[in-house]
């Protein structure tokens, strides 16, 4: 009952976060951002993140995405949390204190 409370939770997040036609958009970061970076933070064989995942996450609110790095949204999502986290160090972008 738990999981199935987490996974409406993580839909419910999702819905929220869609903007009309504009499409999905997290933190700043585009559905097409999102995408950029995703072979980055997936396992099971991530890469090196792009250059122009990098651009995109220098223009992310990176407090914002550090929110997430403990819920069910990236998980649901294909995003594996630890890989996320690191995402801005690998990026040369400084992480939030907090993070």
């Amino acid at each position: 009952m738990k999981k199935f409370v987490m996974m409406v939770a993580a839909v419910l997040v999702v819905a929220v976060v869609v903007e009309g036609s504009e499409g999905f958009s997290l933190c700043n970061m585009s559905e097409d951002d999102l995408m950029t970076c995703k072979p980055a933070v997936s396992k099971p064989s991530p890469v090196d993140p792009s250059p122009e995942c990098c651009k995109a996450l220098s223009g992310a609110d990176l407090t914002c995405l550090c929110s997430y790095k403990n819920s069910e949204t990236l998980p649901f999502l294909g995003i594996d949390p630890d890989l996320a986290m690191a995402l801005p160090s690998k990026c040369n972008l400084t992480p939030p204190a907090s993070c």
